[in-house]
């Protein structure tokens, strides 16, 4: 990638996320290849300085991984002003993909000091709680679908905004089969799912998050959250009002959209 060009088009993308705008659609050689989406992303997280909160696994669905021939999730910082309580609005555009609920984790800043590398079984000493969230997923750009994984990843991980719900303690639940729903009152939609579609277990795509950030020399001060991706697939918005999340085990979340 040509250092002028990517600075060009990175800052155009970072001025939308922070501004709240649409620019048109980059170029593919920005997301077609996992390699490139994931340098363009780092840059353009580089040019962004708000409060880091945690990160996001995408792409987490084993047969989206088959279906976009990737063989591994990515990941992404998310920041604080994207994050918000529980029955917060978020606006959507027609370039909003849409709503996704996941399992959240809170880990300890302790983490950070660990030399090896994660796994299920020392995972679960730096994770003080769990929640359910949603997401609504998008782009900063005036492009419609997914043709690459890199389309996500390239686009600060197509997050637009999470809305967590009420955090329990942890406790070592069998998180890998549970089941969730998604639906809108409104409209009588409801979509269902369940855990094991993150990763095959979310904890698994915990871990994977957790050792690439250790790989990419990633530090914060502070705890932070891990999204680990979305239960019920990409789930179309197909009214505005209120979308409601809900795991067995874990709790409801709520959203509306406006």
């Amino acid at each position: 990638m040509i250092k002028k060009n990517i600075n060009i088009v990175s800052d155009s993308l970072v001025n939308a996320f922070l501004k709240g705008k649409l620019i048109k659609s980059i170029s593919t050689r920005y997301t077609k290849n996992m390699f490139n989406a994931n340098e363009f992303r780092k840059i353009c997280e580089s040019k962004i300085n708000r409060p880091t909160i945690g990160f996001k696994a995408g792409g987490t669905a084993i047969p989206v991984l088959k279906k976009l021939k990737e063989k591994e999730p990515f990941f992404s910082s998310i920041y604080k002003n994207n994050f918000l309580k529980n029955k917060s609005s978020i606006k959507i555009n027609k370039y909003t993909l849409g709503i996704e609920l996941e399992v959240c984790y809170l880990i300890k800043k302790d983490f950070f000091n660990l030399k090896k590398k994660i796994t299920k079984k020392n995972i679960k000493k730096f994770i003080t709680h769990m929640a359910p969230c949603i997401e609504v997923v998008g782009y900063r750009q005036k492009k419609i679908g997914i043709k690459y994984l890199g389309d996500l990843c390239s686009d600060f991980g197509g997050n637009v905004k999470f809305v967590i719900g009420n955090k329990k303690r942890f406790k070592n639940i069998k998180i890998n089969n549970l089941k969730t729903q998604i639906s809108n009152p409104k409209v009588n939609q409801i979509v269902n799912g369940n855990t094991n579609t993150v990763y095959v277990n979310p904890i698994n795509s915990l871990c994977f998050v957790l050792n690439k950030i250790k790989k990419d020399k990633i530090l914060l001060n502070k705890n932070f959250y891990v999204f680990t991706g979305s239960t019920v697939g990409v789930v179309p918005i197909l009214s505005k009002g209120f979308y409601i999340g809900k795991i067995e085990a874990l709790g409801s979340v709520k959203a509306k959209i406006i």
